[in-house]
């Protein structure tokens, strides 16, 4: 439904966003997971046709509704003031009707609660009676209708966000676009938050692409997990991903081996490159015991278990911090699980191959 084809964007010279395509089919629901500074905010802007890419298409249903300033085939011949695509693209007013971004730290009007959810109803010049049904709905759902009546100094930042999102909701668009959605919230309110979610998706089809820092909750809730790593789609899953400079020799045997410090501790790695990169450790790579095992892994560290989530059926993460606060997650069976009692605060020992680190 909402695509992108061969994407480049760049800010003050420098690639934010490179991705050769990324789509969001209808009715899903996408999250988009990464460090801060991975892309995640800028590609939603793109979604949201915010802002047009330095290079490459967007495309809504199938038709382009903006090229990127670089594609030059897409200008000639084109009317000043129009917007830059295919000469039989989908017009900017139009699609952005269609699609709706809430950002991180939402802005509201002026006015009270219930004007800045009937705003985008008035401009679409929909009746009183109908606006008055669509807000005390989505109001309702989304638990703001005892903040109808409140002004923004009044309201909590998670209150903010709720308030945004059902601002969003009210003009029933085709795509939502969440930049952090609950980062505000407590967790109560944040698995309330993607209920309503759910329950929009299911009744109209609703498509919703969403940045999260809560793998647990991406696990739980979205289609598809996608992981950003320096503007560029991860081969690997969203966990274990960290910022590095490779230094430029070997330091151990087998040869290629590198020693590259992850915050205070130090992680064995197979590769020719050198300079800034990105490392990823594989969650199913990882090896968990409670007692250190013999094994020919170079990555050997003892941890404490921080928390054990159940994403899907069969399947447990289980993240340990194993010094000064770096996490890894690995991901074991039910089975495993059981055997090792693994619950937060048992000491474990993960254990993991130099080959199985990723670099890119």
């Amino acid at each position: 439904m909402l695509e992108l084809r061969g994407v480049r964007h760049v800010y003050e010279g420098r690639v934010v966003l490179d991705l050769a395509q990324f789509a969001v089919p209808r009715g899903s629901l996408i999250a988009i997971v990464g460090h801060n500074g991975s892309g995640k905010s800028t590609l939603l802007r793109l979604l949201a046709l915010l802002e047009r890419p330095t290079a490459g298409e967007v495309l809504l249903d199938g038709r382009v509704v903006w090229a990127g300033s670089a594609s030059k085939g897409f200008l000639a011949g084109r009317p000043k003031g129009l917007p830059i695509g295919r000469p039989k693209g989908l017009p900017i007013g139009r699609a952005r009707r269609r699609v709706t971004l809430v950002e991180q730290r939402p802005m509201l009007f002026r006015g009270t609660v219930r004007d800045n959810l009937g705003y985008g109803l008035r401009a679409r010049g929909i009746r009183r009676t109908e606006m008055s049904r669509f807000m005390e709905t989505v109001a309702e759902r989304l638990g703001v209708t005892p903040l109808l009546e409140r002004r923004r100094h009044e309201l909590s930042d998670g209150e903010v966000q709720r308030v945004a999102v059902a601002r969003a909701l009210v003009v029933r668009p085709d795509v939502l676009l969440l930049d952090e959605p609950v980062s505000s919230a407590d967790r109560a309110a944040a698995q309330a938050l993607y209920r309503v979610l759910e329950a929009e998706r299911r009744e109209r089809g609703l498509t919703i692409c969403l940045a999260s820092h809560q793998l647990e909750d991406a696990y739980r809730w979205a289609d598809d997990i996608r992981a950003l790593a320096e503007g560029r789609l991860s081969p690997v899953t969203p966990e274990n991903l960290f910022r590095v400079e490779l230094p430029a020799a070997a330091t151990a045997k087998p040869a290629g081996t590198k020693h590259v410090k992850v915050g205070p501790i130090e992680i064995a790695v197979m590769t020719d490159k050198i300079g800034p990169a990105i490392l990823a450790v594989p969650p199913t790579d990882i090896f968990v015991s409670t007692v250190p095992a013999r094994s020919s892994a170079r990555n050997v560290f003892p941890g404490r278990v921080t928390r054990v989530a159940r994403p899907r059926p069969g399947e447990v993460h289980v993240a340990a911090d194993v010094g000064g606060g770096v996490e890894l997650i690995a991901v074991v069976t039910e089975e495993a699980a059981r055997e090792l009692a693994l619950v937060p605060g048992l000491p474990v020992v993960y254990a993991f191959k130099a080959s199985a680190v990723r670099v890119f």
